[in-house]
């Protein structure tokens, strides 16, 4: 069993992220090596995870007072009905904060256990177990939570870290190869935004990353969090750096939205629309060099990644991604915040435009 282990040190919590294959069967090794304690669990889990697996977990918790409740992950049931569901079994078991919820499933299943977790009681412990690579590479570190509302995506959550991360590749051998593609574009987001060397090893390697080839995928999930990590520990509540993870995330989040969070568009795939779209307005701005957006539209475009918005959209739908871009969390005034890339490597936090200008690039966008 062969693992490599990141800890992560914010004000609120230090916890650590272990990533390996085939380690899951060895999850109560795991807590006792990490300190992690509780007597009685409630085990939140995707209902499409194999029974397999279920019953290996369920093997590996000796002496353990389990429950699990199977929830339909979907972004249409990350709603309070579902926080509702959860607080409603730790009520009923009589859970203490001494006790444990534990997340298997993607960002979704995250996303909702871990917003149950910040609420019961102020604050139960709270273990993630991603399966997918999106949730491996992205949603599981950092302790954002949140549920979607009409109004839009995780308007409501909580900044709640969790105990333990243990991210088994074994379970991306199951996903669809679309599934693949969507947490690949948070990778490329994270080289984009922190590393070009980084960026040069996707470049070279994104077709043996995208089908799970060992080692690569292992060293493009480490990179990631490596990534990610450094940047939640200097800003845990994004109030100014954390900011730049949300590189292509407001054009993503609208684009979700106004498909009503279809499955014709997932995250991954959204996230990707974003980072084309956001560097399309960098290059219009004259904010990008040449040399790197080429480079990054090619490497899109080569390695068939989602690059087309009138799939999707015509123009139509403009006003209803423009009414969800100013809907989206991190705006606080009647302008539109967009993080921009310079160049590889140096994104640009804050940068607030007009809807009027938003409006006319976004027209031409959607017109191509």
């Amino acid at each position: 069993m062969k693992t490599t282990k990141l800890k992560i040190k914010t004000k609120t919590q230090e916890y650590p992220i272990i990533i390996g294959s085939y380690i899951i069967s060895n999850i109560s090794k795991i807590f006792k090596d990490n300190l992690i304690k509780f007597n009685k669990t409630l085990i939140v889990i995707d209902k499409n995870i194999s029974k397999k697996i279920i019953l290996k977990i369920k093997k590996s918790f000796k002496n353990k007072n389990i429950f699990i409740y199977f929830f339909n992950a979907s972004e249409k049931s990350k709603n309070q009905n579902s926080i509702n569901k959860i607080l409603d079994i730790l009520l009923v078991k009589n859970f203490s904060r001494e006790d444990c919820l534990i997340s298997i499933g993607g960002g979704i299943t995250g996303d909702i256990t871990g917003f149950a977790a910040s609420l019961f009681k102020r604050g139960l412990k709270f273990i993630n177990i991603p399966t997918t690579l999106l949730s491996q590479v992205d949603s599981s570190i950092g302790g954002k939570t949140g549920i979607n509302t009409k109004y839009g995506k995780n308007l409501i959550g909580s900044f709640y870290q969790p105990s333990l991360v243990i991210s088994d590749t074994q379970f991306l051998k199951t996903l669809p190869h679309r599934e693949v593609i969507c947490g690949y574009g948070e990778i490329l987001k994270h080289s984009l935004i922190a590393n070009k060397s980084f960026y040069n090893f996707l470049n070279k390697n994104v077709n043996k990353i995208l089908n799970l080839s060992s080692p690569f995928i292992e060293k493009a999930i480490y990179e990631s969090c490596k990534i990610k990590k450094k940047v939640v520990e200097k800003d845990e509540k994004e109030k100014g750096l954390r900011k730049i993870l949300n590189f292509g995330h407001t054009f993503a989040h609208a684009y979700e939205a106004s498909l009503g969070y279809s499955k014709r568009l997932n995250h991954g795939e959204a996230v990707i629309l974003g980072i084309k779209t956001a560097l399309n307005f960098c290059s219009k701005e004259n904010i990008i060099n040449k040399s790197d957006y080429r480079s990054i539209i090619n490497h899109i475009t080569n390695s068939n990644l989602p690059s087309s918005l009138n799939k999707f959209f015509k123009v139509k739908d403009l006003n209803k991604i423009l009414f969800f871009m100013s809907k989206d969390k991190k705006n606080n005034s009647n302008e539109i915040n967009l993080v921009l890339l310079k160049k590889i490597g140096l994104p640009l936090e804050s940068n607030k435009y007009s809807k009027k200008k938003l409006s006319s690039f976004l027209k031409k966008e959607l017109s191509y």
